[in-house]
């Protein structure tokens, strides 16, 4: 009975895993057309609050759900040692049926209980006044002397503000939170104080060789590239992300492009909004591109290689190229476009080029977040998002364990048969069951 049961628990592993093949994230977005967008399953939900003193704690590590309204001021709380650089970052995802204007947006700061602010980012939609999930990070960073007002051991306020002009849609803005700690230094390594003033600026020879691959629909479904041309697809009201997997040392450029579409030539302006963030989804740079129904295209300006030292520059774009790890791009199309030229999908192209020797990080031990390895990168070769290669990696568990099932049930038929013909030698008898072994073992 025991060995029946065995057989009974390996048809629905085999099953489950035939399953997960068939509902990978991500696969279908490209004929549903436009989607909502996906958080992060695991998010826990937590309410901002007024006033710093009821703040809730945000976890490090995890990633949180909430919500603000037009001109709300909301805190959260963190607690930090006095020796860890820390982020927290934030991503406002409007109703996608709403309005904004320009300068919309939110502005994320870490302050000591003092109100001292540590470091604060914004994101904002500026001259593409539609709505699309936008993400800024605030951050601690310990001074070298270790004397500074946020480098001290302690609860730190996290507050997030929202901007919204009168015309815009009163509806709260989803947020998406996220609480990272940076690892720490080898040992005996001095922290670089400079940031690099010069690095080679010249767009590289665009890849050839398209092939396609469809974006997800949020910084958690991701789909990883590397470096070459691919092709997608995009409807108006609708945002692609993408990943790519940036080692120290190196550089991103990135270009994309909308095809044509003959149905009309009214001219939109901003009409394709690009955007790259961080491993902790701190904003690095953004670009936006007209649209008339021709051909057209826009890259994302020259970036620095990733190296430890840019967080000491003044340019936002140059200090967020600060860690190695998945740097993540969006791509959105203006709803507006759906007015003039319908809601059919317009093809997009990305244009991807990492450039520069990888070199080794600058952390003792793991670098999680913040290094890229050989199984990122074979995610990005392969297109994998995070929620794929989870699926992957439970599937070749399931394989290996139906491997090891298997194994043992043919051992333990080996096994059976031998004993059978060593009785039946000793007692020179037919085996029974004609030297078969029972159906109930799998026959």
């Amino acid at each position: 009975m025991k060995r029946q049961r065995s057989r009974g628990r390996a048809a629905p592993a085999v099953a489950a895993a035939m399953c997960a093949v068939a509902a990978l994230p991500g696969q279908a977005h490209a004929a549903a057309g436009p989607g909502a967008y996906v958080f992060d399953p695991g998010a826990r939900t937590v309410r901002g609050a007024e006033n710093n003193s009821e703040a809730r704690e945000l976890t490090a590590g995890s990633v949180h759900r909430s919500s603000i309204k037009p001109g709300e001021k909301l805190y959260y709380r963190v607690d930090l040692d006095d020796r860890t650089d820390a982020y927290v970052s934030a991503v406002a995802v409007p109703k996608a049926a709403g309005q904004v204007a320009y300068g919309d947006g939110i502005t994320v700061s870490m302050r000591n209980l003092d109100d001292t602010r540590c470091g604060s980012g914004d994101a904002s939609f500026e001259s593409a006044e539609f709505p699309r999930p936008i993400a800024a990070y605030a951050y601690r960073t310990v001074e070298k002397d270790g004397t500074a007002p946020c480098d001290a051991a302690g609860t730190y306020n996290v507050l997030i503000e929202r901007e919204s002009k009168p015309t815009s849609s009163p509806a709260a803005w989803d947020l998406e939170l996220r609480f990272t700690t940076e690892p720490a230094l080898k040992s005996g390594q001095a922290r670089p104080t400079e940031a690099p003033e010069n690095w080679p600026s010249a767009s590289p020879t665009p890849p050839t060789g398209q092939q396609k691959r469809s974006g997800g629909s949020s910084y958690y479904e991701a789909t990883g590239l590397e470096t070459g041309e691919w092709a997608d697809t995009v409807a108006p009201g609708q945002t692609r992300f993408y990943r790519v997997p940036v080692d120290w040392g190196q550089q991103i450029f990135a270009t994309a492009a909308l095809s044509n579409d003959n149905t009309s030539t009214e001219y939109l302006g901003n009409a394709l909004a690009v955007a790259l963030d961080n491993p902790a989804l701190g904003h690095v740079d953004d670009a936006t591109a007209s649209y008339s129904g021709k051909p057209v295209s826009v890259a994302l300006s020259p970036l620095p290689p990733v190296a430890y030292e840019n967080r000491y520059d003044s340019a936002s774009a140059i200090s967020a190229m600060r860690f190695a790890g998945w740097y993540y791009l969006s791509v959105t199309l203006d709803p507006a476009v759906a007015e003039h030229y319908g809601d059919d999908l317009i093809g997009l192209t990305l244009r991807i080029s990492v450039r520069g020797e990888a070199r080794s990080g600058p952390y003792a031990g793991d670098a999680g977040i913040f290094g890229v390895t050989d199984d990122d990168r074979d995610m990005a070769r392969s297109g994998q998002s995070a929620p794929q290669a989870a699926k992957s990696g439970t599937m070749t568990m399931v394989a290996a364990a139906g491997i090891g099932a298997g194994s043992v049930l043919v051992l333990g038929l080996g096994v059976w048969t031998l004993l059978a013909r060593r009785r039946t030698t000793a007692a020179g008898a037919t085996p029974p069951y004609g030297g078969q072994p029972p159906r109930a073992w799998g026959g």
